[in-house]
């Protein structure tokens, strides 16, 4: 007998088939068999009330650091994941900075044969640009692609030849492969560890200026009309930044852009007092480009909120500033961080969920990040309303390195469906025949 859910009376919401409307989705073994209206001879085993609540597609997370293989001491795939669930996010990009770096097939298959077995969430993998990441010598692409892989990139390595980033991207776009570039000039940021502004000179730490990031950015762009390759810029933090993808994209380049969920709301300002919970990287900026991050996901220059999750074991954060490791665990403030950018009028609702799944979707080309009728039931429902306070006993990652523990958010996930299974519910559910 196939197993069957019903997801009753939510808020169906579903930005890539511009869907808005109360009603109820109908699920039959790992697919949606029906929107609105049930699906010939279906029966209820199983049922969630969703009155109250959004029913979106799972969200899609552009980056998370899942800390395996190499850094178990920080987190694992199971864990993490089971966190992810737990946050509505139901498929993850995870970076090829590993240890080993996921530079061949064998690196890419241990990642998805883990994931599959902890069984919360789908993880995806960048290859890497170069080998080993490097910086010099080019991976090779086509296995790459052949493994699985649904981009490359070179992470936060930088690639200091101009003409081996060119070859690169050349060698990327003859397998259609999107390159995903993290815009921070090396020569510029060498050393820095915050904002080269006023608080970092107040404090004393060497900083990095905005020009790190749209230097970098210029010389991507010129290459990327150059090459033809079709470029993802990874974390934005500046509003130059941001204009010069729009302008970009007026020309008609294949580009695209995230910002982490963080960027959005804290500033240069919340470093003060030397607070390790907020040494980030790219740095937290000034209010005027927080502010000019908003707008650009406001006007789809911006199309993906990410998490940017990167747990750290507690050490890792006690140390004096710059010798910390910079990074939040971002999973389970993902949600609440987005909906206060609804809540502050800076998005409509239909919004917010398109930066969380539409927008991150076609980043990846993978097919998720939405609700069709076939398509395999990736979902999760929400409760807009709910207060709730992060708190290291409210958090299921390994690392509880992040500058917003303790304070009260609002919004939080009621269930999570992967693959038409409940992977993580707050309650039990409505009934069950």
């Amino acid at each position: 007998m196939r197993r069957t859910l019903e997801i009753r009376g939510g808020r169906v919401i579903d930005p890539a088939n511009r869907l808005d409307a109360i009603t109820n989705v109908y699920i039959v073994g790992s697919k949606i068999a029906g929107i609105g209206t049930p699906p010939e001879g279906f029966k209820s085993r199983n049922v969630i009330d969703a009155s109250g609540k959004v029913v979106c597609p799972g969200f899609v997370d552009l980056a998370a650091r899942l800390r395996e293989p190499g850094l178990e001491h920080k987190g694992s795939i199971a864990s993490e994941t089971r966190a992810a669930a737990a946050s509505g996010i139901t498929t993850l990009c995870v970076p090829p900075d590993t240890n080993p770096a996921i530079d061949a097939p064998p690196e890419v298959a241990l990642i998805r044969r883990l994931a599959k077995r902890a069984g919360y969430a789908w993880v995806v993998s960048l290859g890497a640009l170069t080998r080993g990441l490097d910086g010099e010598m080019l991976s090779d692409m086509g296995i790459l692609k052949d493994a699985g892989v649904v981009g490359v990139s070179n992470a936060m390595r930088p690639i200091k030849s101009t003409m081996v980033l060119r070859r690169a991207m050349e060698y990327a776009a003859t397998f259609k492969l999107p390159i995903h570039v993290y815009p921070l000039e090396p020569w510029l940021s060498e050393r820095g560890s915050v904002h080269e502004g006023v608080v970092s000179t107040r404090l004393g730490l060497p900083g990095i200026p905005e020009a790190a990031e749209t230097t970098e950015i210029a010389r991507l762009l010129t290459l990327a009309e150059h090459t033809g390759c079709r470029v993802h810029f990874c974390r934005l933090s500046t509003r130059k930044g941001v204009k010069m993808i729009a302008r970009a994209k007026a020309d008609g380049l294949r580009v695209s852009a995230d910002v982490a969920a963080h960027q959005l709301h804290l500033t240069e300002t919340d470093i003060d007092g030397f607070n390790t919970y907020a040494h980030v990287m790219p740095p937290l900026r000034t209010t005027q480009d927080r502010d000019g991050l908003r707008e650009g996901v406001a006007d789809g220059t911006i199309t993906c909120i990410c998490s940017d999750h990167q747990p750290h074991e507690a050490d890792a954060k006690l140390r004096p500033f710059m010798q910390t490791e910079p990074g939040i665990s971002g999973l389970e403030t993902l949600l609440p961080l987005t909906l206060s950018l609804v809540e502050s009028g800076v998005l409509k609702m239909s919004q917010a969920i398109s930066r969380l799944t539409a927008g991150p979707a076609q980043v990846l080309g993978t097919g998720v990040g939405s609700l069709e009728v076939g398509a395999v039931a990736d979902l999760c429902v929400f409760d807009p309303e709910m207060d709730w306070r992060l708190t290291p006993e409210a958090m299921l990652s390994r690392g509880h390195n992040t500058p917003f523990m303790g304070l009260e958010l609002r919004g939080q996930v009621c269930h999570t469906v992967h693959e038409g299974r409940i992977s993580f519910a707050r309650k039990p559910l409505l009934e069950e025949h």
